[in-house]
């Protein structure tokens, strides 16, 4: 089982990874749910986790609040994404909706072709938990299709636990093959023996994973 760690900054990659992190997601301002590093923190980290054999995934996201993205927004993240290419991240963390809470399919297809132009890995954040249940299915399955190779998702309402919404996780997990669905939100080490008697777990997602 992959152990992908959160990480805020640099200042606790190393010991994250000393601890059995095989993927860091590098992010700043972890208390309003992670906005893109800094070109300076990206550098430093890529270079560290690709010496110590560990994937890094950086945020794709210009703020906190909800994934509904202005047109300026839209532009400074291509910018950033382009950043992260250069800087030879291993992959992005990201996810953009309307105000319907649909995904955005024209940005997502925007930056999935700058993205795998660049054979730069694609994962959809827990934005995804914001799309109707009823709808994640055909949402999933997009992603896919466009290039997405992963989904972090805590499988319902934040207020849950991730064990009472253990069951939803396991039905997305079933809709594809060709799509990794890993559990976040409320997961660390402590009580990840527990979640593994109710999931069957392949990767997972948190900021006390290790």
């Amino acid at each position: 089982m992959l152990q992908e760690a959160c990480a805020e900054n640099f200042t606790n990659v190393p010991e994250l990874i000393e601890r059995g992190a095989k993927r860091i997601e590098l992010c700043d301002n972890l208390a309003v749910g992670g906005t893109t590093p800094s070109v300076g923190v990206i550098k430093i980290a890529t270079a560290y986790c690709s010496d110590k054999n560990v994937s890094l995934i950086v945020i794709l996201r210009p703020r906190g609040g909800d994934f509904v993205y202005s047109a300026m927004e839209k532009a400074i993240m291509m910018r950033d994404l382009e950043e992260i290419i250069a800087l030879q991240a291993n992959g992005i963390a990201v996810g953009a909706l309307t105000a319907a809470n649909a995904l955005d399919k024209p940005f997502l297809e925007e930056i999935a072709k700058l993205a795998s132009d660049n054979r730069i890995e694609l994962a959809f954040h827990m934005a995804f938990d914001e799309i109707p249940e009823e709808k994640q299915r055909d949402a999933l399955l997009w992603l896919g299709e466009i290039g997405f190779k992963r989904i972090l998702t805590h499988g319902g309402p934040k207020e849950n636990t991730i064990f009472d919404n253990a069951a939803h996780i396991a039905e997305l997990a079933k809709i594809t093959p060709d799509m990794t669905i890993m559990p976040g939100g409320g997961i660390t080490k402590d009580n990840l023996a527990d979640l593994e008697k109710v999931l069957e777990l392949t990767e997972v997602h948190g900021t006390r994973i290790v």
